[in-house]
């Protein structure tokens, strides 16, 4: 319960303003479960899932029998006339027998009627249909997953990416120290004529580039922020994050290959081509005949006599006598209703459907493809990255000894100040590929979960 109080107030949290001195850290998992619960393409796949499971609610209704109620309540004259008739468009179902001439004579009628259609068979139409609804269901279901998968990894990728761009800035800061301590030497050195007045120059040269890679690192830093804002649906955009990804390196193990069928995208593929393949056999049932049980049951109220044909005054305009229920009738039967140039129809239908399946398959077979490259890809990285990031301290070593050593001898006039400014370089470049080190090999860890699909392989890290 408290961890889910904790999801809910944690989008509040992200939206009032950070306070420099006690900041909240926006822990990794903070930002993917906030980003899962906020992100748009998310909750409208929410949404899809949940109409899908509609339909198959829906689908098991229409198995149930038509029941029609019906009542009318007319006025009119009924002559009658002897002769062929086919029922196109719409007709007067008035009744009466012929008579010699035409006569104006009216009163009321009414009919009320209870009719009852049950399609009780048709081959398996309606179990095919709703099997066309429960596999939809499964695919909406396999989609939302990979889509909450995918979304999990683009966001671990713009919180590296963020933190990267955070560290970059405090190595131009304090490149931006060196260099003022730099400039205050040489400034001190040339006022009293030890040094060049060109060294100042230099000095502040310096310490301008300094201020404008700062300048560039936050603006870069502000992209990965903006960035990161999107992915998790919030629109405040100053993040303190966690630094255990630049202090603190994976462990690497070395797994056994992951079993692609279990990975997100290849299960919504596969339910893509199996809802597809449900389909084929929907359509195969629309061109077999159907067997339905119908029943009706009505009563019927007129105001002309029975000997109105001997008669013609043998009628009354009483409204309430004419819409009185006089005679009943009822009719029970079995019949069956065969299209059967539906069967050509529906053919060339499931052949088409068929097609539509293989192109699934395919598709299936290159996303296949691309997972077993990006996962080969992923552990030349992970290699790559671990001996950077073990080479790395040994860089910061040597730039900051040598430094020191190019330091002490240009403040005792035995070194130029070209030698000292390309030791401060050497020693941003190397605090650079330090900070960068260990972020790198968390981003290609990142890289081996997507392929797997499996995104607790970073984040259990």
């Amino acid at each position: 319960m408290l961890k889910r109080l904790l999801h809910l107030l944690l989008p509040l949290c992200l939206l009032t303003p950070y306070a420099p001195a006690a900041a909240q850290v926006l822990s990794l998992h903070d930002a993917v479960e906030t980003a899962l619960t906020n992100y748009g393409t998310i909750r409208a796949k929410n949404n899809y899932l949940g109409a899908s499971k509609a339909t198959v609610a829906q689908g098991r209704k229409e198995y149930l029998p038509n029941l029609n109620l019906s009542a009318q309540q007319d006025y009119g004259t009924v002559n009658g006339q002897n002769g062929p008739l086919y029922g196109l468009g719409l007709a007067v179902a008035s009744s009466g027998l012929p008579l010699g001439s035409q006569n104006w004579n009216a009163a009321f009628g009414a009919l009320y009627l209870t009719n009852v259609n049950w399609d009780f068979f048709a081959f398996g139409r309606a179990r095919e249909r709703i099997n066309v609804a429960k596999s939809t269901v499964i695919r909406d279901e396999s989609d939302l997953t990979q889509e909450q998968f995918q979304h999990s990894v683009r966001v671990a990728g713009a919180y590296l990416n963020l933190l990267a761009a955070q560290r970059l800035i405090r190595s131009w800061e304090n490149n931006l120290e060196r260099a003022n301590a730099l400039k205050n030497v040489v400034v001190t050195r040339a006022k009293n004529g030890l040094i060049p007045g060109v060294d100042s120059s230099l000095a502040n040269a310096e310490v301008s580039n300094a201020k404008i890679s700062i300048t560039q690192a936050r603006d870069l830093e502000q992209e990965q922020a903006n960035v990161l804002a999107r992915l998790m649906g919030v629109t405040e955009q100053r993040f303190t994050l966690d630094s255990t990804f630049i202090t603190k390196m994976p462990r690497l193990v070395a797994d056994s290959l992951p079993k692609l069928e279990n990975h997100p995208l290849l299960r919504f593929y596969t339910n893509r081509v199996a809802v597809s393949e449900q389909q084929v056999k929907y359509i195969k049932t629309l061109g077999m005949p159907v067997f339905s049980f119908f029943g009706v049951f009505q009563g019927r109220g007129a105001g002309f006599s029975s000997n109105y044909a001997v008669d013609q005054h043998a009628f009354t305009q009483n409204y309430l006598e004419g819409i009185k229920q006089v005679l009943f009738n009822y009719l029970l039967g079995i019949g069956a209703t065969w299209n059967m140039t539906n069967v050509l129809r529906t053919r060339q239908q499931a052949v088409a459907q068929g097609f539509i399946s293989n192109a699934l398959k395919e598709e299936y077979n290159l996303a296949e493809q691309q997972i077993k490259n990006q996962l080969l890809l992923s552990e030349n990285k992970i290699r790559n990255a671990a001996a950077n990031a073990q080479e790395a301290p040994v860089q910061v070593k040597s730039a900051s000894d040598a430094y020191l050593q190019k330091s002490v001898l240009y403040k005792n006039g035995l070194s130029n100040i070209v030698d000292m400014t390309q030791a401060l370089y050497i020693l941003n470049r190397a605090e650079t590929n330090r900070d960068i080190a260990l972020n790198n090999l968390w981003q290609a860890l990142l890289l081996k979960a997507a392929a797997a699909g499996d995104f607790g392989i970073f984040l259990e890290q």
